[in-house]
This record gives structure tokens, C-alpha cells and sequence, in this order.
């Protein structure tokens, strides 16, 4: 069997560059040809495969950026194939589900925050860290071993410290997971 990557589409790109290019076109706000792309692979057989990019990309490019769009785009999958099941085919409404997805995500604001720190997280040196004496609290046995009781909780355990007002959360991560991906691209 040809891999998905080496299909084409009814309009004859090959599947990848389709993907490719509707990612591509999400991450830089072009909303008409990210809607051509999706449309493209959809029409081609590939709807289910436009869903999971598009949950993807809800993650790794738009994230915290806009944090409610994630679930917004999981719950237009779930209307989309509620309404696939129907078969429809004279009017196609789950369409509307998948164009939505696609306009809110190119519409979004964007951060790669999440992919850069999966990036370090997954794939980067993980030198050993202490267990932080807070989370020693009663819930664990080195907490009770030390005596530790709800007062020990409310005091440590349970505190709790917010961002402060106006924090957008930046990327820290983007340098370090350009190192360590800059590694596995060196040229021999």
C-alpha cells in the first residue's frame, strides 16, 4: 500500500505538501489557504486526517497563546463527526465543523511554547532534581515519617502562587529547544 504521505489529493499534491502547506498556512494567519488545504485533503478522503492535524496544531502552535481554542476545536471534531455519521451527503453540514476549526485556528493568536517544551522535557538531558521538600506533605510516606499533618498541608502543601496580573507566560523554552534540535540537523 502507498503510504498516506505519498498519495495525492483529487487535485493532484501530493498528501504531505497538502498537510504541510495547511499547517504552514495556520501558523502564519493566511486563513483562505489554510481553508484551501484542509478543504483539499477533506475532499480527497482525508477528512479524519485533517482532524488530527488540526488538534495538533491546537496544541503545538497555538497553546496557551489562546487556551480555550484546544478544547473549542475538540468539541467542532466531536459536532463533525456527529454529524458525518448522518451521511448527509447532499448537504454535507459537518463541513461547517471543519471550516470553523480552520478559521478559528489561522485567526488565532499563536505560541510554540508547548511544542518547545516538550521538546526539552521529551527530548533533552534530564539531569536529576531533588524532590522539593513541599511536596513532602502528608500525602506521601517521607511526610508522615517526618510528622507531618494538615497543618504541614495548609502551610505548604496546599499554597498556591499566581501568575502575576497581566503575565502572558512568554517562551521559555524556545532557546533550549532550539539546541537540542540543532543537534539531531548538524551536517557531517
Amino acid at each position: 500500500m502507498i503510504p498516506f504521505s505519498q498519495q495525492t489529493t483529487v487535485g493532484g499534491y501530493k498528501n504531505e505538501d497538502a498537510a504541510s502547506a495547511l499547517q504552514k498556512s495556520i501558523r502564519r494567519g493566511l486563513a483562505d489557504d489554510a481553508l484551501f488545504w484542509a478543504t483539499e485533503l477533506d475532499r480527497s478522503g482525508w477528512g479524519e486526517y485533517v482532524w488530527k492535524r488540526l488538534r495538533i496544531i491546537a496544541s503545538e502552535d497555538v497553546g496557551g497563546a489562546d487556551p480555550h481554542l484546544v478544547l473549542q476545536v475538540r468539541a467542532l471534531y466531536e459536532n463533525w463527526k456527529d454529524l458525518r455519521k448522518k451521511e448527509d451527503s447532499a448537504h454535507a453540514p459537518e463541513r461547517l465543523f471543519l471550516v470553523d476549526a480552520v478559521l478559528r485556528l489561522a485567526r488565532a493568536r499563536k505560541s510554540r511554547e508547548v511544542d518547545h517544551a516538550l521538546v526539552v522535557f521529551y527530548e533533552g538531558e534530564r539531569p536529576a532534581r531533588a524532590v522539593p521538600d513541599y511536596a513532602h506533605d502528608r500525602h506521601t510516606s517521607t511526610g508522615r515519617k517526618r510528622g507531618r499533618g494538615w497543618a504541614h498541608f495548609f502551610d505548604a502543601g496546599a499554597y498556591i502562587v499566581d501568575p502575576p496580573p497581566g503575565a502572558t507566560g512568554g517562551d521559555e523554552y524556545a532557546a533550549r529547544a532550539r539546541e537540542i534540535r540543532s543537534d539531531h540537523f548538524k551536517l557531517t
